[in-house]
């Protein structure tokens, strides 16, 4: 073996990886995105392999596959280890070719790090503002996101972002600090940390005697994004130092950021004095986003793929899962993956066939009416069977029409058919309703946030 020749220490890697995934039950994963990879040469501290795409490249980085792979020879080695990987241009098959000349001069060789940009270690490069798509569900939180990000410290501040699992809360925090951090050639103090995280390290400083070291770090940056602070509930000691550094941070006019799954008045055992403090800002919703968006999002997704997705089969993607952005990058993902990985076209009948426990997952189903109006009539205080019936007081009629509205938004019923429902009422009757509230949210914008609520609690109740 020659001095730069690592080729051993690469196989024992993808051994013990392989050993690692086994052994928690992720055999499918191991074959699908360390199977493809090749080792090819190695040179000082380098290793060239390849891989199928640069697609598959990239999401091998996304996964912290490729940090896994780094880590994992750099120890083996004793030497810090970077690998760059090249694109093989022939499709993988079953069938047994051979290495030709001409094979290796269509390789193109990408570096996976990148010298020459500024980039923070903490924030996902990908999170930016240009890859985000903006739709009527998040344009709100979109545009304030950008105004901080010219003008941080000043524009809004504080400002929590708030929204279900996978519709984009990170995606605009980490877009917010790669903006700043890239503005200032890398000179920004930006911190970005999980609030679980943070409460682990709070933790440890008072274990560790290192509370100065802890309060330094926190209380001298310029931006702070902190995410998921519902994890903060219940957690006194935590919620008093973040107390004291949002003070220490906000009198000094440094950026602070926050996200959460839920508004804030719905958070428990949340000190009142904190509390105050995140209203102090601009709090703004992330909803789901309706048809045209994820569609709109499914083709920035797809934007630099080698990979062809027909407009249709995007469309049934589009259709069938409806319930955040990050189940419809991995129903992408896959028709991709498969793609490459078999080496075909992909059909409206694959996308049928590969995505089939996407779309009958309970998750992307229908949700029941029965399911609304029980929601809806909880939330306020009447009871279901006049939900349903005749009564026509008014406490009972406006949550009836408004059952009837999000009816027609969250499902594919008909208003005929929504009518019976509701005590076999007419397509008129539903109508009316609809449009009713559809001039009082023009009214009233605070009805927006009311049914926002109600979306929310209405998917919670349909995973229950």
């Amino acid at each position: 073996m020659s001095t730069f020749d690592y080729s051993v220490f690469w196989k024992e890697t993808i051994k013990q990886i392989k050993d690692e995934f086994e052994k928690n039950g992720d055999s499918s994963d191991f074959f699908m995105w360390f199977e493809p990879i090749s080792y090819i040469s190695s040179s000082q501290n380098k290793i060239t392999a390849s891989v199928p795409s640069g697609f598959f490249s990239d999401q091998l980085k996304t996964r912290g596959y490729l940090a896994l792979l780094q880590s994992k020879i750099s120890e083996l080695s004793g030497q810090d280890i970077t690998i760059d990987f090249t694109i093989s241009k022939s499709p993988i098959t079953n069938k047994k070719d051979s290495s030709s000349v001409s094979d290796k001069k269509s390789e193109k060789t990408v570096s996976v790090n990148k010298t020459t940009e500024v980039h923070h270690p903490l924030l996902k490069e990908e999170y930016t503002f240009d890859k985000f798509v903006k739709g009527d569900n998040n344009s709100f939180a979109y545009n304030a996101a950008l105004a901080i990000s010219k003008n941080p410290g000043k524009a809004y501040n504080p400002v929590l972002i708030y929204g279900g699992v996978g519709l984009g809360k990170t995606h605009l925090m980490q877009a917010i600090g790669n903006e700043i951090f890239s503005k200032s050639n890398g000179k920004s103090k930006i911190i970005y940390i999980t609030a679980e995280n943070f409460t682990n390290e709070f933790i440890q400083s008072i274990s560790g005697n290192k509370m100065t070291e802890f309060k330094n770090k926190y209380r001298k940056a310029d931006i702070l994004l902190i995410d998921d602070i519902h994890f903060f509930k219940s957690k006194d000691g935590t919620q008093e130092e973040l107390f004291h550094t949002f003070d220490a941070l906000y009198n000094s006019n440094k950026q602070l950021v926050f996200t959460c799954d839920r508004p804030l008045a719905e958070i428990k055992n949340i000190s009142d004095r904190l509390r105050s403090r995140f209203e102090r800002g601009l709090n703004v919703d992330l909803a789901p986003p309706d048809f045209e968006t994820r569609q709109a999002i499914l083709e920035k997704k797809l934007e630099g793929k080698s990979v062809r997705i027909p407009k249709d089969v995007l469309q049934l993607i589009a259709r069938n899962v409806s319930s955040n952005v990050r189940d419809l990058e991995a129903s992408l993902t896959k028709l991709i993956a498969y793609s490459e990985l078999v080496g075909k076209e992909i059909t409206l009948e694959i996308a049928q066939q590969q995505l089939k426990d996407t779309f009958g997952s309970p998750k992307q189903g229908n949700i029941s009416i029965e399911t609304i109006q029980k929601v809806v009539a909880e939330h306020y205080s009447i009871s279901f069977v006049d939900l349903k019936g005749k009564k026509r007081t008014k406490n009972i009629v406006f949550p009836r029409q408004l059952s009837m509205y999000i009816t027609k938004e969250l499902t594919e019923y008909s208003t005929t058919e929504i009518g019976a429902e509701f005590g076999g009422r007419d397509h008129t009757t539903v109508m009316h309703s609809i449009e009713k509230i559809e001039e009082d949210i023009k009214a009233d914008p605070s009805l927006k946030q009311i049914m926002e609520t109600l979306k929310r609690k209405i998917y919670d109740f349909k995973k229950q």
